[in-house]
């Protein structure tokens, strides 16, 4: 029977798969009603992505080193580097400690937080989220400090002012269910607003982004990612993808910004440690499903990579979580 090439996906295709994999994870949701004057310093959220929707009035977001920007009602701001900020209801309004701010605990996942001087009223919806798979990681590393969305094209603008209504409607009713149906619809808003990013800024052509785009490169990266067990090399990646070794090889590291053979360890290893996060597998097992030929080569490659033997990572993760009653280590309210 003949060799039938095996088909690529087309570039967008790869685009497509590494934005299905930003499920977000550790959500924390705070519904704000915030009566001016008001003002709110958010501190680093390291490791984290701020999510935040004004559902009626407005309030002016902070960051240190840009202008302040004005959030309308129906706009939809991404901090995804988790920096600090602060967010005001004017530029006079004094501002008090996020995790000075009493709130009201809703579940373990939710809150709601009633603050300020009595005056104009603003709702705000509030996310604290983290990513994940590896992929997803990859992706929000190269967008910028603040993602706002607050002009969309009218067919978005349509189903956009829908989600934020029900958004809004989920977070002053609190229905049963009302915290997975926030959590789902983040999830839209979330790969739309960096859709739209993607459609239209010259950062998007750069770095990790530009290679899933090429394709030769491209073809490569579906490879490891679909198949990173298999013992790949520089000079089968180069043969799959129809290149000289040499030439794929510079290419690759020219777009990736790091060589193949490194890339595959390190995509290796984020999914390693993902997947001992979520399950009880033997190590022996799991270093196979990952492409190490014995249990004693993966720990020592996992302990290179994180510092840590992998044991340590999974009794860490049943004391990790994202709480209302701190957010990813912040103080306790």
């Amino acid at each position: 029977m003949p060799n039938v090439p095996r088909p690529f996906p087309a570039p967008s295709d790869l685009l497509g798969e590494s934005l299905h994999l930003l499920r977000l994870t550790g959500t924390l949701y705070c519904r704000a009603e915030l009566t001016a004057p008001w003002g709110i310093e958010v501190p680093a959220l390291d490791g984290l992505m701020a999510l935040l929707v004004v559902t009626s009035g407005h309030c002016l977001l902070e960051v240190d080193g840009a202008e302040p920007r004005l959030l309308r009602q129906g706009s939809l701001t991404l901090i995804p580097h988790g920096i600090p900020h602060r967010l005001r209801s004017d530029p006079g309004a004094d501002v008090e400690p996020l995790f000075d701010i009493p709130v009201e605990q809703v579940s373990e996942r939710y809150e709601i937080m009633r603050h300020g001087g009595g005056g104009d009223l603003t709702h705000t919806t509030y996310g604290v989220v983290h990513f994940d798979h590896v992929a997803a990681q990859r992706l929000v590393a190269q967008l910028p400090e603040v993602l706002h969305i607050d002009a969309w094209d009218e067919d978005t603008a349509n189903w956009l002012s829908s989600t934020l209504r029900l958004i809004s409607r989920e977070a002053l009713a609190l229905r049963p269910g009302g915290e997975t149906v926030i959590t789902r619809l983040a999830d839209i808003l979330v790969v739309q607003a960096i859709r739209s990013w993607l459609d239209s800024a010259p950062e998007a052509n750069r770095g990790w982004l530009a290679a899933l785009r090429d394709e030769q490169v491209g073809q490569a990266l579906a490879l490891l990612h679909r198949a990173p067990e298999r013992q790949w090399s520089v000079a089968s990646l180069a043969r799959e993808v129809g290149m000289s070794r040499s030439a794929f090889s510079a290419r690759f590291t020219d777009l990736v910004g790091e060589s193949a053979m490194r890339y595959l360890a390190h995509w290796r290893m984020q999914l390693a440690r993902m997947h001992l996060r979520r399950t009880s597998e033997p190590l022996s097992v799991v270093a196979r499903r990952f492409g190490y030929q014995s249990e004693a080569a993966f720990c020592r490659a996992f302990k290179r990579a994180f510092g840590v033997p992998p044991g340590n990572i999974r009794q860490a993760s049943d004391e990790v979580s994202l709480t209302a009653r701190g957010w990813d280590g912040a103080p306790a309210r």
